[in-house]
């Protein structure tokens, strides 16, 4: 990537998440900063507890900070209330769950075109956009199929597909391959790496496993709710294979 089109597209500042539990206080989040620039890929990794999916829960608006300050897009989510968050997830982020979340009544087209429903996009356009995504994903065999009649790998392709057909700016991604066995990881892994680069959008990958965080531009640990270590990942990630 040229060095002069870097933009930073999250910034985290000093940011705490403290709950109460009886009479104890427990810091989920205690002064994490960091930023992530337009295009990379950024995994948070940590251990059950570790804070990582309150982090991301936070990044996406989901959870209100205790303190400190979260600008995504040039825009501070700790400020926005609930209508302001619904409407800047919907222009701007889109979701890969580990549980693939689609709806069992409709085929892999109509799961991937159903965020755009929720755009006020005609059905025309919807499909359209639909099944070029399927094809990005590598199930133009399967487009006509539902959930129950795809594998676990499938699944999660149509999910990967879903996520990106909005265009999101921002893609944040919950342990996404939890369910699904190494050699499929790893292909979801790659398929989702070669997508966001293919088209400069950022994702943000929450997990616990080393070898997954292993695919990212950059990895960030988080350990008893503070950073512990932040690496540029590119030189080992055959950056300069392009």
């Amino acid at each position: 990537m040229p060095g002069n089109s870097v933009k930073t597209v999250i910034e985290v500042r000093n940011l705490y998440k403290i709950y109460r539990i009886g009479d104890n206080r427990v810091r989920a989040l205690n002064g994490v900063s960091f930023s992530i620039n337009r295009g990379e890929f950024c995994a948070i990794v940590g251990t059950s507890g570790s804070g990582k999916s309150t982090l991301l829960n936070m990044l996406a608006g989901l959870e209100k900070p205790t303190k400190g300050e979260i600008v995504i897009a040039g825009e501070h989510m700790e400020t926005k209330n609930e209508n302001q968050l619904v409407r800047f997830r919907r222009e701007h982020i889109g979701f890969i769950f580990q549980s693939f979340n689609l709806m069992t009544t409709m085929n892999a087209v109509e799961n991937v075109a159903l965020p755009l429903t929720f755009q006020g996009i005609p059905k025309r356009e919807r499909i359209k956009r639909a099944k070029k995504m399927v094809h990005m994903v590598g199930l133009d065999k399967y487009w006509d199929h539902r959930p129950n009649q795809m594998s676990g790998g499938q699944q999660q392709r149509v999910g990967v597909a879903r996520a990106l057909v909005v265009k999101p700016e921002i893609i944040f991604a919950d342990e996404p391959t939890g369910n699904l066995d190494s050699n499929t990881s790893r292909e979801i892994m790659n398929l989702m790496r070669s997508v966001v680069r293919e088209q400069n959008q950022t994702l943000i990958m929450v997990t616990h496993d080393n070898t997954l965080a292993g695919f990212a531009d950059k990895i960030i640990r988080i350990v008893d709710g503070k950073i512990v270590d932040m690496k540029d990942n590119t030189s080992e990630n055959g950056e300069g294979e392009e």
